[in-house]
């Protein structure tokens, strides 16, 4: 009996309140970060709302984080370790809760705040079937020209045209089967323009990047050219241009295995 109010009492210390608080604040934190973005992507409500669910998320890690350390240090002072696995579990939680939104503003500092990425930023392949869908869309997509031409340039010197020593009729079909590879929903296919558009959707909040792919004779075969851009977003955090290296990597993969 002794041993039962004992352990009662110390479930009562200062330090296991902080620990347990720190440990359900972070719980807390992780919910704010998926609704943030499955809400977006479900339509439950627009992106920035979504933001917002983020940005609070943030907030209640970093009071997680401040928390967990005071429930640490009056743990391991008062030598018991109920106490520092609460505190333990919920400074993990909290530091993956703050570090991602933190990875991306880092990201953000360091790409330029453009949305819409080419191969040919001199004549950009243009979209026809895609632009219905875009009707509502806070991005143009018309291209903006020199401006973001430059930005890209410096940026994203690497996102050039892809040359392939194969026909053009041959360079569609496997411009076709890599676009597909990449989980796209493809809106059209056509041969004779040799055009491809498609629309992309990002993993986490869901937003709806679009795709043209435009496949043109080259001296010694066919040039292949890929523009993407976001529906929304006035910054991409570089997700387009990640888009078009993949692509390109897998067309050139499928076309170097026939």
């Amino acid at each position: 009996m002794e041993q039962i109010e004992r352990g009662l009492q110390g479930q009562h210390k200062p330090y296991q309140y902080i620990a347990i608080t720190a440990f359900w604040l972070a719980v807390g934190g992780v919910l704010m970060a998926v609704l943030s973005g499955l809400g977006t992507r479900w339509g439950w409500w627009e992106f920035g709302a979504g933001f917002v669910f983020l940005k609070w998320a943030v907030y209640a890690g970093i009071a997680t984080i401040l928390l967990s350390l005071v429930g640490l240090l009056l743990g391991y002072k008062a030598g018991r370790r109920h106490g520092l696995v609460w505190a333990g579990a919920g400074l993990v939680i909290a530091l993956v809760v703050v570090l991602a939104p933190l990875n991306w503003l880092r990201t953000a500092s360091q790409v330029p705040p453009i949305h819409d990425i080419t191969t040919d930023t001199q004549n950009p392949p243009q979209f026809v079937a895609v632009l219905p869908l875009r009707k509502n869309a806070r991005n143009s997509a018309q291209y903006a020209g020199p401006e973001v031409a430059a930005l890209q340039a410096k940026a994203y010197p690497y996102i050039v045209p892809m040359l392939l020593s194969i026909p053009p009729g041959q360079a569609f079909q496997h411009a076709l089967s890599a676009a597909r590879e990449m989980g796209w929903f493809i809106v059209d296919e056509n041969p004779s323009e040799g055009r491809i558009e498609a629309t992309a959707t990002t993993r986490w909040f869901g937003f709806k990047d679009d795709v043209v792919i435009r496949i043109t004779p080259a001296e010694q075969g066919s040039r292949v050219d890929v523009r993407s851009v976001s529906r929304v977003g006035v910054s991409d955090l570089g997700t387009n241009a990640r888009r078009i290296e993949a692509y390109l990597k897998k067309l050139k993969e499928a076309a170097a295995s026939g």
